[in-house]
């Protein structure tokens, strides 16, 4: 009794406290509280039930046999809407709040949704090497399935929630693209439900005009229902190799030498300052020395851009051997370095140690229980932007973000860029060498805005031929957003498809500058 006395006292003391300070502005400046108290839980809760539901359809089988009578739900409902005059575009019917990107969507208050409940895996053909899975697909979930059974994916993004619809409608990426290209790279087919509600298979010898336009198009060309996705064995350990260095130039020569590396099976980097860096380069393997074996996947270890940190701070190389699933998910705990904002004492010992465990809270409950003040505040004062520029440019990149932005750490990751059609890529005939470079955090230049800040730097990524992710905010005009990608076979395919009457073009969708 005495136990419940203490937390009902507790919980009155903080309701007293909430009332007294105001509930917008504990939501605001204390927003660890609600955090902990409510969304930590609740995201656990969340996992809980997906996990549940996975386990559920693997083990019943029900998914592949499931997945034909949706997709007919999928065309009836498109064929509702052009019975009712196609009066209005369409989206999909998932809320907002669920998906990742911190961009707050309005359309799907006055467009017709339609629902697309496809989220399980479908088939695993280990001769084909070969995945076949439904769009709401997340990365934590597709590991989880492929790795028991020695296999994985050849790009796997960073972040447990991030879906394969997603990241194929958008784009991603991780520290094995300097081998493999985007996620869309790895991606050998696509079926899709179009603005007719007829079903259509695409693939590089198969509807390949549409399958090279789906990347990127944020769903204006039509609804994507299954993806077909290569796989490649799967090993048990990353041996990963840390190395500080100093100094911008010689950040950017060891960054880009070991990006064209193809023996590297990963490269990353996260810069800590201007001339401050860690450059960390992986292989795969089964064997692992015991003494460097690091679980940092573990709910207790420090978050990784921490723990890489310290590399810098004792000026020492370092090696470990992190299990492979903790490696393609060793920024999930943090939400890369975002967390640090939103609970300042999460990396504290004692909170990992009893709390750790919760940790993350959902990006989508985050977003749900955001608030307009809140929204307003990291609009302004806020960056989570991904920069993508050739290697060459790397240099005045980091320069051009240090002088906009001022924000640290920054994220640097390489990838190949194939000459392939579509909306991304590279100017010239020959595949070329591309660094990500990803700002997550507040903005410490003086007289930063938003608006500004950004325009600023998206010049200079078009100067330079370079793309910004479409997750993110974005405040080019329309001009400005096509001399960025190339639409020549978007708005083809758009004329073909009959699409203009029965979706948004991609601009209109995504670019602040449309919305307001």
């Amino acid at each position: 009794m005495s136990a419940l006395w203490s937390v009902g006292a507790g919980l009155l003391l903080l309701l007293l406290w909430v009332r007294h300070r105001g509930l917008e502005a504990v939501l605001v400046h204390h927003r660890w509280v609600f955090v902990c108290l409510f969304l930590l839980p609740l995201s656990i809760l969340f996992d809980i039930y997906y996990q549940l539901r996975a386990w559920a359809v693997w083990r019943l089988h029900s998914a592949p046999r499931q997945h034909a009578q949706r997709v007919r739900h999928i065309q009836a409902q498109v064929r509702e809407w052009k019975n009712e005059g196609s009066k209005r575009y369409m989206c999909t019917g998932r809320p907002g709040w669920l998906t990742v990107s911190l961009r707050v969507g309005k359309y799907k208050k006055i467009h017709k949704n339609i629902m697309i409940n496809l989220m399980d895996v479908l088939e695993v053909d280990s001769e084909r090497q070969v995945v076949r899975v439904e769009p709401l697909v997340s990365m934590g979930q597709l590991t989880a399935h492929l790795n028991p059974m020695g296999w994985t994916i050849p790009v796997v993004p960073e972040l447990d929630d991030l879906t394969v619809g997603g990241l194929i409608m958008g784009t991603g990426i991780e520290s094995s693209s300097h081998i493999y290209g985007l996620f869309q790279h790895t991606c050998v087919a696509y079926e899709l439900v179009l603005a007719d509600g007829s079903l259509v298979r695409c693939s590089p010898t198969e509807n390949s005009d549409l399958f090279y336009a789906v990347p990127w198009s944020c769903g204006t060309l039509g609804f994507l229902v299954a993806a077909e996705i290569k796989m490649i064995p799967a090993k048990k350990y990353v041996k990963i190799h840390y190395e500080p260095v100093r100094g911008l130039q010689k950040i950017c020569e060891k960054f880009t030498e070991e990006s064209k590396k193809k023996e590297n099976s990963f490269v990353e980097g996260l810069l800590y300052s201007l001339d401050e860096a860690v450059i960390m380069t992986g292989v795969l393997t089964d064997e692992a020395e015991q003494s460097k074996i690091n679980r940092i996947g573990n709910y207790y270890k420090p978050w990784f851009f921490k723990h890489v940190e310290k590399y810098l701070k004792a000026d020492r190389t370092g090696i470990e051997y992190i299990p492979s699933r903790h490696y393609y998910h060793r920024h999930t705990r943090s939400i890369f370095w975002e967390l640090q904002d939103i609970i300042p004492f999460g990396n504290n010992p004692i909170f990992r140690y009893l709390f750790g465990w919760m940790v993350p809270p959902k990006i989508s409950l985050l977003k749900l229980t955001q608030g307009e003040a809140i929204r307003k505040l990291y609009e302004q004062h806020h960056v989570v932007q991904d920069m993508l520029v050739p290697m060459k440019s790397l240099e005045k990149s980091i320069q051009t973000f240090h002088v906009d932005l001022n924000v640290y750490p920054l994220w640097l990751c390489p990838f190949i860029l194939p000459n392939n059609p579509g909306m991304v890529h590279p100017k010239g005939d020959e595949a070329e060498l591309y660094v990500d470079i990803g700002a997550y955090g507040e903005p410490k230049r003086k007289q930063f805005e938003a608006r500004a800040s950004m325009r600023q730097m998206e010049k200079f990524v078009r100067s330079v031929h370079g793309f910004q992710m479409l997750y993110a905010d974005c405040y080019m005009t329309r001009e400005e957003f096509w001399d960025m990608f190339d639409g020549s076979l978007y708005h083809k395919l758009r004329e073909q498809m009959n699409c203009k009457d029965a979706f948004p073009e991609v601009y209109d969708k995504i670019c602040k500058a449309a919305r307001h």
